[in-house]
């Protein structure tokens, strides 16, 4: 998981950004991203857990070591972030308070648990070629099993999410953020990584030793403080009388806006829609803490239903 986060750091370097409105667009593709240090990372990316996948199926047989569901959701997350990142979203995420929220939230609430989702760690690890592949044991050494065993506990994780997203909203970062491209970047890398180790963590990380019902539970708490807090921040944005980053509205009036409604409409979807995408997952999860309990043999007492393997 860690190594996604890792394979986009390049994405930070400085490259050239265009600054000119929609009137002054006569070529539509111009709106499209060819950066190639956005490029390269996502292809790599998706080269590597393409040709890990290839192995692991040769290896142990199709569907088997990565299933097919667990792969379709890995294209489909990584498709999500390559079009929100080289789309003409992004270009206009940097000139529209509403657009940049909406490329938010596809990488925070769309892409980031499908690839978690993905667990890509074993495609990944077998892309490498047999003599490398040892290096993933370095994950397991006393320094990294140490630091991953803090950032995977539920309240870190929660915790990183929620500061990324309090933190990049306060307006002299946020401002920073649209006037250098790798700061920019820096927010959308920590707003994609800390969102992965969320999810992960709610899927997959929440110990050993403890019954699903007790796993699910966690990620019912997990996901309702940050139900709360992101919807706080959402209402705050939406009635707020003042606009908090004047840059960030430049193309408000081309849509028919004034910046502080571009940025109440910003706010409201980060409000409403996702607070409904959080409290779906917490339902989900609440549905199986309910059911994860049924009567054995007729005789009227309780058995986890899920298999502790």
């Amino acid at each position: 998981m860690l190594a996604l986060s890792l394979l986009l750091l390049p994405a930070l370097l400085p490259s050239s950004a265009s600054a000119h409105g929609l009137a002054n667009v006569s070529d539509p593709t111009a709106l499209w991203s060819y950066d190639p240090w956005l490029l390269g990372p996502l292809y790599l990316l998706g080269i590597a857990f393409y040709v890990g996948t290839q192995r692991l199926w040769r290896s142990a047989g199709g569907g088997r070591g990565v299933t097919y569901r667990r792969v379709a959701a890995f294209w489909a997350g990584w498709l999500v972030v390559a079009l929100a990142l080289t789309s003409p979203l992004h270009w206009l995420g940097e000139r529209l308070f509403t657009a940049h929220m909406i490329e938010h939230e596809l990488l925070m609430l769309v892409a980031a648990p499908l690839i978690a989702y993905a667990r890509t760690n074993g495609p990944l690890l077998w892309s490498l070629p047999p003599s490398c592949r040892p290096a993933g044991r370095l994950a397991s050494t006393a320094p990294l099993a140490t630091l991953w065993t803090f950032l995977s506990h539920p309240v870190s994780a929660t915790a990183l999410h929620g500061l990324a997203l309090w933190i990049w909203h306060a307006p002299p970062l946020y401002a920073l953020a649209l006037e250098n491209i790798a700061i920019h970047r820096l927010q959308h890398l920590s707003f994609f990584a800390t969102a992965l180790l969320f999810w992960w963590v709610l899927l997959y990380g929440r110990g050993k030793g403890r019954s699903e019902r007790m796993r699910d539970g966690i990620g019912i708490a997990c996901l309702f403080v940050t139900v709360l807090h992101s919807g706080v921040l959402g209402a705050l944005l939406t009635l707020s009388t003042r606009v908090w980053v004047p840059s960030q509205g430049a193309l408000a009036g081309d849509f028919g806006l004034s910046p502080l409604e571009d940025q109440q409409l910003a706010g409201i979807l980060m409000w409403v829609p996702m607070g409904i995408l959080y409290t779906g997952a917490a339902l989900f999860f609440a549905y199986r803490w309910l059911t994860a309990f049924e009567p054995a043999n007729g005789s009227g007492t309780l058995r986890d239903a899920r298999p502790t393997g």
